[in-house]
């Protein structure tokens, strides 16, 4: 029964009283009447026809609530999202085609089925392979490309080359782009939970119908489809453009998730409860199945969203059911509403939540933190900028550097000879300019595994150290830090045993855990020796220091 419910979610929501449903009701309607133009606005990002981002806020939202293990998240369109879209798809077809729309629904189709197959396998934490520098880097690159392909239409202009030519400005278009983005910046500050995008919409459409900006030549919504969605199956492209589309899919499938980890982890923070990041991973998925099947794109947690969802009261799964009922009586009844929505209003939808993503003091905290870190996330936004439309390479590089990162330390790994503290502790002998534990007697400290990475490392200090001393004639292996060992270590730790068996000098080892123990002894690496001792814990280690100097004459 657990693993049913595991699976699905939604047995696991409280019965339904009215007072319940009143608080989801008012939460989910607060979220559907924001999602409504989000989605058309962020369907224009991704070069989709615009009902399509409507479509993808309907049926993938009601299988994400259902089938996710945090029920509070708004899924749907996002801006991050439909920018990989755009940039996948570049060159490939025409944006708002037949050919387009057909290998959107291929992204949405392969990064779901992706997602559920991580998630049955139990391998949500492949996810974690991007950091947080990276993500950060990636992101505000994101967002400034974001707001460099909506500049145009918010400031009336058809494209950026005609910013010289004053006959290509659209002053109206202007007016409203620059009103609406007023507007959307004075009531976040002055009430963040009311539906102002809503509003906007509905004042701007009055205002332009009342004008005739249509008839001016300014951009506007223009007709949209009636009535739900039909079963969509996408077109074959052939297996040279579907291959593609490999790197895309799994760029998609990354950062999509990854917006619904910073959403998860804070839902699930304030519920008092633990992610369970493998069914999101199937929830999501199987939405973004959904999404391609409706003849949408991708979608993903929209952390704006969700966050006025937990805003406006959500408890449950429930409020995100009267959410999606919002859009389905828009689909049904509204669409007429929306023809007159200037596209300048729809550039500054989503203009104003990315802005928020551009935070240039991050940078300045990891450079506080973290140089190399600093270094990889400063380039990684250096190429998601210069790639576009592209921007994918910027991830593919971050993850890489962050990987050679990774691998450097653990090759490399910190090596200290220890020395006695004034307060009993042992540290780092020379950092604290401390007299060594005794005469002829190297202590040595690794803060690492013994594994193929470190082996060389370990082997080296050893060897390095007996070759500046030659008098030594102990060596102290500091080993609780030491959690795990793997084949190579062991046959590392056992050529140095026996070397400095071979020289007559001493090893000592203190407090060896017992998995590292059992595989040493499994190898044969641990013999009785007088040339091998082992003290459980570093006080015992100590105590046995002043009978060392006998054996220094051996």
């Amino acid at each position: 029964m657990a693993n049913v419910r595991r699976l699905l979610p939604f047995l696991n929501w409280p019965r339904p009283s009215a007072a319940l449903l009143r608080g989801e009701a008012m939460a989910g309607i607060t979220v559907g009447l924001m999602v409504i133009p989000q989605g058309v606005a962020y369907a224009a990002l991704a070069g989709m026809p615009l009902i399509t981002g409507i479509y993808a806020s309907l049926l993938p939202a009601l299988i994400a609530v259902l089938f996710s293990a945090s029920p509070r998240l708004s899924v749907g369109p996002t801006a991050l999202t439909c920018l990989l879209i755009s940039a996948s798809l570049s060159g490939l077809a025409q944006p708002g085609s037949p050919e387009w729309v057909s290998l959107a629904v291929w992204l949405a189709l392969m990064s779901g089925t992706v997602q559920v197959l991580l998630g049955f396998a139990r391998f949500g934490w492949l996810l974690n392979l991007v950091n947080s520098p990276v993500l950060m880097a990636f992101t505000q690159g994101a967002a400034v490309l974001i707001i460099a392909s909506q500049l145009p239409s918010l400031i009336g202009l058809s494209h950026w080359g005609g910013v010289a030519d004053p006959a290509a400005w659209h002053l109206p278009a202007l007016g409203f782009g620059l009103a609406a983005l007023g507007l959307l910046m004075l009531v976040r500050r002055w009430r963040p939970g009311f539906p102002s995008v809503l509003v906007l919409v509905v004042l701007s459409a009055a205002v332009s119908a009342a004008i005739g900006f249509e008839a001016r030549g300014g951009a506007v919504i223009g007709t949209l489809p009636q009535g739900l969605p039909t079963a969509y199956w996408p077109s074959w492209p052939g297996w040279a453009t579907l291959s593609q589309l490999l790197v895309p899919t799994l760029i998609i499938t990354l950062v999509s998730f990854l917006e619904t980890a910073s959403s998860a982890k804070v839902d699930n923070a304030k519920r008092g409860a633990r992610w369970d990041q493998d069914q999101d991973l199937i929830g999501q998925g199987l939405a973004k199945l959904a999404s391609g099947f409706s003849g949408a794109f991708p979608t993903s947690s929209s952390f704006s969203r969700s966050a006025l969802n937990l805003y406006a009261g959500a408890q449950t799964g429930w409020a995100t059911i009267f959410s999606v009922g919002v859009v389905l009586l828009a689909l049904v009844l509204l669409t007429p509403w929306l023809h007159a929505v200037p596209r300048a209003v729809l550039a500054a939808i989503v203009v104003l939540p990315v802005t928020g993503l551009i935070k240039p003091q991050a940078f300045l905290q990891l450079w506080r933190l973290s140089r190399v870190e600093a270094v990889i996330a400063a380039i990684t936004f250096v190429i998601t900028v210069a790639a576009a439309p592209a921007l994918y390479w910027g991830v593919i590089a971050g993850v890489l550097m962050s990987l050679s990162h990774f691998l450097y330390l653990r090759m490399h790994p910190r090596i200290i000879e220890v020395g006695l503290h004034p307060d009993g502790s042992l540290r780092d002998r020379h950092l604290w300019k401390l007299p060594p534990l005794a005469p002829q007697l190297y202590a040595l400290r690794m803060d690492a595994a013994l594994d193929f990475a470190t082996a060389a490392g370990f082997e080296r200090a050893i060897a390095d150290h007996l070759g500046e001393h030659p008098d030594t004639r102990h060596v102290m292996l500091i080993a609780h830090p030491i959690n795990w060992a793997d084949a190579t270590g062991a046959e590392a730790f056992g050529r140095v045993q026996r070397q400095l068996a071979e020289q007559h000098i001493t090893l000592h080892l203190v407090g060896l855990k017992l998995p590292v123990e059992n595989l040493l002894r499994q190898g044969e690496h641990l013999p009785d020796s007088p040339w091998l001792r082992t003290y459980r814990t570093e006080a015992e280690a100590l105590a046995a220091l002043p009978h060392l100097a006998p054996a220094t004459t051996a």
